[in-house]
C-alpha cells in the first residue's frame, strides 16, 4: 500500500526544523502541520524536492499526498505557483479524517456550536418522518442504541458511540434520501459534539429518558411526539454543550 494512503501512526513534530522520518502516513503528518499553523492559510508549501527531505519519503508519495489534501479542500496546487494551503473555511469538516486531523482544535474552528445549529434543523424533521415511515427493524435498531447507551452509562466515549449510533439510526430511520446520506457525512463530526455534551454531566438520566421516549414515539407511531422529543433532546445537547465550553 502507498506510504500515504496508509492510517499507522505516525512520529511526533520535531519543532520547526527537519522532520524526523515518516515511514507510514505523510498526508497526515503534512494535514497536522498545516492544523497546527506550521504552515499558515494563504501561504505556500515548501517545494515538493524540500517536501522530500522534510518528511524522509520520495516526489510520489509528496505528490499523492498533497492530491489527498486538495481533494479534502486543504490546499490548492497550481501550475508555475506551488501550493497554497487553503482558509480553514474551505475545508471538508465534514471529512472524517479532516476532523481527526482537526482533533481538540475543533474547538477553534467553532464546529461544535455549527454542527449543533444543523442538528437543530434536520433532526426534528426526522424524527417526524421516521414517526411515519421506520420500519420494524429501524425502531428495533434505535431501541438497540437506546439500550446500549444506559448501559454503557458512565463510560463516556462508549455512550457516547452507542449516541452517535442513535442519531444515525434516526436520520436513516426517515427514510429520506438526502437526509440517509446526511447520517454518513455527519457521522463523524456527531461524535466530537456528542462527546463534549456529554462530557458535561455526571450522569444522563435525563437524556437516557428523552431518547426512550422517541423509541417509543417512532413505535406508536406519533409524528408530534418524535419531533417534539427530538427538539427537547437537542435543547438539553445545547444546554450540556454550554456547559463544557466554559470549561474549554
Amino acid at each position: 500500500m502507498d506510504e500515504a494512503a496508509t492510517g499507522s501512526a505516525i512520529d511526533e513534530p520535531a519543532g520547526k526544523g527537519k522532520r524526523p522520518r515518516v515511514s507510514k502516513n505523510v498526508t497526515a503528518a503534512l494535514a497536522l502541520d498545516i492544523c497546527d499553523d506550521r504552515y499558515s492559510p494563504g501561504t505556500l508549501l515548501p517545494r515538493e524536492s524540500d517536501l522530500c527531505e522534510l518528511y524522509g519519503v520520495s516526489r510520489t508519495v509528496i505528490r499523492e499526498s498533497l492530491k489527498i489534501l486538495e481533494s479534502k479542500g486543504m490546499v490548492k496546487s497550481r501550475s508555475r505557483v506551488g501550493t497554497t494551503v487553503c482558509d480553514k473555511d474551505d475545508w471538508n469538516i465534514l471529512d472524517a479524517q479532516v476532523l481527526d486531523w482537526i482533533g481538540p482544535r475543533i474547538y477553534d474552528f467553532d464546529l461544535v456550536g455549527c454542527i449543533l445549529e444543523a442538528r437543530r434543523t434536520i433532526e426534528p424533521v426526522a424524527a417526524e418522518l421516521a414517526a411515519a415511515r421506520a420500519t420494524t427493524q429501524d425502531v428495533a435498531d434505535l431501541e438497540k442504541a437506546w439500550i446500549a447507551m444506559r448501559e454503557l452509562e458512565g463510560n463516556n466515549d462508549r455512550f457516547t458511540e452507542a449516541d452517535v449510533a442513535f442519531h444515525t439510526i434516526l436520520l436513516r430511520a426517515s427514510h429520506n434520501q438526502v437526509f440517509r446520506q446526511l447520517s454518513g457525512i455527519i457521522h463523524a463530526a456527531l461524535k466530537y459534539s456528542l462527546s463534549t455534551s456529554n462530557q458535561a454531566v455526571e450522569r444522563h438520566d435525563e437524556a437516557l429518558d428523552i431518547h426512550r421516549e422517541l423509541v417509543e414515539a417512532l413505535r406508536m407511531r406519533d409524528s408530534a411526539a418524535a419531533r417534539e422529543c427530538s427538539t427537547r433532546m437537542l435543547e438539553l445537547a445545547a444546554r450540556d454543550l454550554a456547559s463544557a465550553l466554559k470549561h474549554k
